[in-house]
């Protein structure tokens, strides 16, 4: 039987993710779940495309359309996700993928298709080399991950420790929201709206959770992290005013970090930064080594890759400016402009 490109549907949803959870270059951002969400919180259209052999599925592509007039129309594999991209067990497949989504985008007449694949995919398409990863494995011995945490760090979680902070697991998202909220606004990047986070946790259950850590009963600073195969990915965080003094982001690292080896998992995951930013030294701080991730673009009507990211000198004086808005006000606006920041 001839290769076959299909799209993901509610009968196949269930394949889609035995061939997720069986690849090895599969992510937690090729789960089929992101199309409820990204549907259900966001509303934009997906388009999440397989290619079939003789009944098996070969290769998959998520991907989604973010349209709008300030921030541009793309087809992207995947929105607001650090990985995405080609999963395909030959070469047949993932052409055949690339080539698909090549056609939609000309027929969505979009600015530019992006893939955001850790490992490039080989199709010459123009790339930007703008972020890193950054992954280590963890033991289950608590002080053998201590240890391999460089000197600064380690006295900074043991001052979280001294001050008494505590790490605790949340069901709700109200809690964690209300930190990352603040911290946002402060980092003047439009917020995302609550309904998002409440999606996250319906659709992926008890693969992503929400750790508080607290100080004499009063929260702190938060943190959700998602469970891929052996892995934990810290994702989203925010915290209070109070954090800083209380050594408490690097605290929280470290609690979760100490939870999931006592769980049996084996790599965290600390995600992406733009190079030589303070996140990005951050986790160097603390022994990653950073692991550049190759985005690829097919270009339709834009003439460059598309530059959407806090570093562009033509957003600097909007980041100035929202960062002085009450966090009320951004809280309404915001979720108006993030959902389709992509």
């Amino acid at each position: 039987m001839s290769l076959q490109i299909k799209t993901l549907d509610d009968a196949t949803t269930e394949q889609w993710d035995l061939f997720v959870d069986q690849h090895d270059s599969s992510t937690f951002f090729h789960r089929a779940g992101w199309k409820k969400v990204m549907e259900k919180a966001f509303g934009h259209p997906c388009y999440f495309i397989y290619a079939q052999s003789d009944g098996d599925i070969v290769g998959i592509l998520p991907l989604v359309h973010v349209k709008s007039l300030l921030f541009g129309n793309s087809l992207i594999s995947v929105p607001l996700c650090v990985y995405g991209g080609v999963v395909a067990n030959n070469d047949e497949a993932q052409q055949a993928l690339l080539q698909y989504a090549c056609d939609l985008a000309e027929q969505f007449k979009v600015d530019a298709l992006e893939l955001r694949s850790i490992e490039p995919t080989g199709a010459g398409w123009p790339s930007k080399s703008l972020y890193y990863t950054f992954r280590k494995s963890i033991v289950a011995d608590h002080e053998a991950n201590m240890k391999a945490i460089p000197r600064k760090r380690r006295a900074m979680i043991r001052g979280g420790i001294a001050a008494g902070l505590v790490g605790e697991h949340d069901q709700g998202c109200e809690r964690f929201y209300r930190a990352y909220s603040e911290s946002v606004r402060n980092l003047g990047t439009p917020v995302f709206s609550l309904k998002y986070f409440k999606v996250l946790r319906e659709v992926f259950g008890d693969d992503c959770r929400v750790l508080m850590i607290t100080h004499e009963g009063k929260d702190v600073a938060s943190l959700m992290s998602f469970y891929f195969k052996n892995q934990v990915l810290p994702y989203y965080a925010g915290s209070f005013d109070t954090a800083k003094h209380l050594k408490a982001h690097d605290f929280m690292y470290w609690e979760l970090m100490r939870i999931s080896a006592d769980e049996g998992i084996e790599l965290f995951d600390f995600g992406r930064s733009k190079e030589n930013t303070g996140p990005f030294l951050f986790k160097k701080g603390w022994g990653f080594e950073p692991e550049q991730l190759h985005y690829e673009y097919h270009l339709v009507k834009a003439d460059k890759v598309p530059e959407l990211n806090p570093t562009n000198p033509k957003y600097k004086m909007f980041i100035e400016m929202w960062k002085r808005l009450p966090l009320p006000v951004a809280n309404t606006l915001g979720p108006m402009l993030s959902k389709s920041l992509g």
